[in-house]
């Protein structure tokens, strides 16, 4: 085998992507599709509506077509199957595939609820020999694989404080119409956390750690035809003492993307997910809080020296990848895996903690207190199929 054939079960927005990146065909509207990566093919397509598997067979007539999607998973036309369903399905599909030694790539977020994304986990453990990743694109973005490593090589010390404001996916109610199971506890599980936000919550903490501690406050339906959170904003604490703040929304049409990590020896800047600014101090700011007089500090914030001749270096680096390279990059990942046995750069066990601290924020939120991570998955179990109940659509978990 040189090539993995990707079964997709479900062409909607994000599947119908996939199966263009993968035969060439298309992409995402408006955006130039990516070559499909040399380990990688369409192996067949699943859904349950009548008019995607009419507009399948017309596109990819060559392709196989399931309305099951037990049927795909079992058929042997595919090596790898990827969920690009509602939420609450990831779970399900995964297990059934691990299950049956089939490989299986997550689309994010890896679940609603941190019960079934830790029993996912535990049944992948179970069959190790079967490959099992997330959809963390963004982890394929050069830019925050440099910004990990500087933290990571310990070269500025340790992290302080970590801020991120991402407003940047405005959303207007025809989005939200689009699909009756969208924005609501029963049907995708929430708001913001759990489809706009996974990808950041995951890479905030990939890059900065995982907090023990998390207080949050939510807004239900803010400006928008909707109950589920849409507003929000997280405080978080670390192990050894350091703090983080997350914002996001998505009422902003101007919007803002900007990650600020203060550490002991300087601090780094993220805007856009494009632009990187690396600040090195020339000493710690331990060191300038023992030595550095008043008049000193007069000098410095008066003057004009607190740049490459005063307090610090300056290093800049940009990223320029598009969405779909990134997505296909994360195939092209997952099929050398298959074949080769590379590390996967998003094992799908990594999926839980953004999970886990979507699901402790709506937690602390619903409480109106701290709560610790890991969430306690019974009491947002329990929380949760209240708002469903309340809800009236869709059965409780």
């Amino acid at each position: 085998m040189d090539k993995v054939r990707f079964g997709l079960v479900g062409i909607g927005a994000q599947g119908g992507a996939y199966a263009g990146f993968l035969t060439g065909r298309g992409g995402f509207p408006g955006m130039p599709a990516p070559e499909c990566p040399p380990h990688c093919a369409l192996g067949a397509l699943c859904d349950t509506d009548p008019a995607k598997e009419a507009m399948c067979k017309e596109k990819y007539p060559e392709t196989p077509f399931f309305r099951d999607w037990k049927d795909l998973v079992d058929s042997g036309t595919v090596d790898a199957v990827v969920t690009t369903v509602p939420h609450y399905l990831h779970t399900e599909i995964a297990i059934y595939c691990l299950e049956r030694g089939r490989i299986v790539l997550v689309e994010k977020p890896a679940g609603v609820y941190a019960k079934s994304v830790r029993e996912m986990n535990e049944c992948a453990a179970a069959h190790p020999e079967t490959a099992f990743g997330i959809m963390f694109n963004q982890r394929t973005n050069r830019l925050y694989q440099q910004v990990k490593n500087i933290i990571e090589s310990g070269e500025l010390g340790q992290i302080r404080r970590s801020n991120w404001i991402i407003n940047s996916w405005w959303r207007p109610d025809s989005y939200y119409r689009q699909s009756g199971w969208r924005a609501t506890w029963g049907g995708e599980g929430g708001g913001v956390l759990v489809n706009q936000a996974p990808h950041q919550l995951d890479l905030w903490q990939w890059i900065c750690g995982i907090p023990n501690k998390v207080y949050a406050k939510c807004i239900y339906g803010d400006h928008r035809d909707i109950i589920v959170e849409n507003d929000v904003t997280i405080v978080t604490e670390y192990p050894g003492g350091a703090t983080g703040s997350f914002v996001t929304c998505t009422h902003d049409p101007i919007g803002t993307d900007r990650l600020e990590i203060d550490l002991d020896g300087g601090k780094i800047v993220v805007e856009d997910s494009r632009t990187a600014t690396v600040y090195r101090l020339k000493k710690k700011e331990d060191e300038l809080n023992r030595t550095m007089s008043m008049m000193e500090l007069v000098k410095l914030t008066q003057g004009n020296s607190a740049g490459a001749d005063g307090l610090y270096t300056v290093e800049t680096f940009e990223n320029t990848d598009g969405w779909g390279v990134q997505h296909m990059t994360v195939m092209e990942d997952f099929a050398c895996h298959i074949l080769e046995g590379t590390p996967l750069l998003a094992p799908g066990a990594d999926g839980i903690n953004g999970v886990n601290l979507a699901n402790a924020t709506l937690l602390s939120s619903w409480l109106g207190k701290e709560v610790d991570l890991p969430v306690d998955e019974e009491l947002y179990l329990e929380e949760l199929n209240r708002k469903i109940a309340a809800e009236g659509k869709f059965p409780t978990r």
